[in-house]
């Protein structure tokens, strides 16, 4: 992937993690966007150049990865590699979910990682960022095959995590079960109660609206930028690509704000329903019967299914709103969406878009939403649940969720803010890197060179 700088230092910087990271291509695809937006930055601060802030923030300040042994239901030893990074604590613990998919590896977790320093900036919480995981698969795996794997994984994860320290959460094939069985085994183990781990049950101080949170804040920034332009989700069609946590209440929002949510997806194809699609629905076949989204005709008979997900750009809509997996719109799907009149287009997911995409969207004036600012709704909420530990209390759903439109509207406006402060108004992909790098900066630096 090309990136394009004009500053030799920052030029130099990339190259140099280029070298070192060679087989880390998504980690390299998450740096590059970051250091490209920060060259007028470091025209103005050149302090920021003298201090290596820069050369120090690419790097993480800690990096593991371990083996977890396990043993399924047929007695059968199994291995899996398993990963932890900690990539900054300048601004508080380290903070970011825990992923449990085959794709895991160290490029995917240190690129989701270092995204994480500046999505936790951003929503004014004091969080580092951190993520971890696992190249184990949830799916078809017994309960009790899930919870000896998470046993395991966190027998060894427990001596580097704390309320202090690193909190992890949930991320995909983590959820409700997997943090529930990680919790436990901590708790077993160091013989403490405390906030460690966020995206908890309610019965063992959970916070309400967590697991709603990622795919609300993601409408409450899409609908700020969408107000900004003099736009609204009012009549119009939406897009929502996967049927995770995040894309099912993304549709519960983003028809509640007044859009109709006509395709969804999962990695087998996707759905059509003209009418709009009732994110009840969706629940009971992702939560409930954890089957496939063809399912879906079981209750709608006059929706439509088609094979292979990636087509699912190609519906007509004026919002779009990936919420599936990293890469997974690419520049032919930029292309159908703005052949097919979206005028914009919201990341749920981390890193959804291609830097090929992105540059389309942005070469063709549409809104666009970066993750890191518009899929920050779920990691506020959990700062939130961690307040709440360190609190012994419990706030009602319409307090949390106060509290997050509130985070995620100061998110929109602080990016919108940067990026007009350093001559790239409209430019929300740069403004988030720079309004979540400049926090964390100035922290590195008032706490010295051997930090």
């Amino acid at each position: 992937m090309a990136f394009q700088f004009t500053d030799s230092y920052l030029q130099g910087v990339y190259e140099t993690l280029c070298r070192k990271n060679a087989q880390e291509p998504e980690f390299l695809q998450a740096a590059g966007e970051v250091l490209e937006s920060l060259q007028p930055v470091v025209a103005q601060r050149p302090e920021l150049v003298k201090s290596g802030v820069i050369d120090r923030i690419v790097e993480p300040e800690r990096s593991l990865m371990f083996r977890i042994s396990w043993v399924d239901d047929q007695g059968k030893v199994q291995v899996n590699r398993g990963y932890r990074v900690q990539f900054s604590t300048a601004i508080g613990p380290s903070k970011g979910g825990l992923r449990f998919h085959p794709s895991v590896n160290l490029s995917i977790i240190k690129f989701l990682g270092f995204e994480q320093i500046f999505k936790n900036s951003l929503t004014g919480l004091p969080m580092g960022g951190g993520k971890g995981g696992a190249d184990f698969d949830p799916k078809g795996k017994s309960n009790n095959e899930v919870m000896r794997f998470c046993q395991s994984f966190m027998t060894e994860l427990q001596r580097h995590i704390g309320p202090d320290t690193d909190v992890p959460a949930g991320d995909i094939g983590v959820g409700a079960r997997e943090i529930g069985y990680l919790f436990g085994q901590y708790k077993r183990i160091r013989n403490e109660f405390n906030g460690v781990l966020t995206g908890k049950g309610l019965s063992y101080g959970g916070s309400l609206a967590r697991t709603e949170a990622t795919g609300y804040g993601l409408c409450y920034f899409a609908d700020e930028m969408l107000k900004a332009a003099g736009k609204s989700f009012q009549g119009q069609s939406v897009v929502i690509s996967g049927s995770g946590n995040v894309a099912i209440y993304a549709n519960q929002k983003a028809t509640e704000l007044g859009g109709r949510v006509i395709a969804m997806s999962d990695s087998n194809g996707y759905i059509v329903d003209e009418n709009g699609i009732d994110y009840k629905i969706m629940q009971e076949i992702k939560e409930v019967k954890r089957a496939r989204i063809s399912t879906y005709l079981e209750y709608v008979p006059t929706a439509k299914y088609v094979e292979g997900c990636r087509g699912i750009w190609s519906v007509p809509c004026g919002i779009a709103l990936p919420c599936a997996t990293q890469n997974e719109l690419d520049l032919d799907g930029a292309k159908a969406l703005v052949e097919h009149g979206c005028f914009a287009v919201a990341e749920g997911a981390n890193m959804p878009s291609t830097p090929e995409a992105v540059a389309y969207f942005q070469a063709h004036k549409l809104l666009f939403a970066p993750a890191k600012a518009s899929n920050a709704g779920g990691v506020a909420t959990s700062g939130l649940e961690m307040s709440q530990n360190s609190m012994r209390l419990s706030w009602t759903f319409e307090e949390v969720d106060e509290k997050l439109h509130g985070i995620m509207r100061n998110i929109y406006h602080n990016a919108a803010n940067a990026a007009a402060e350093y001559g790239m108004e409209g430019n929300l992909v740069a403004g988030a890197n720079i309004a979540g790098f400049l926090k964390v900066a100035d922290a590195m630096i008032w706490q010295g060179v051997s930090y």
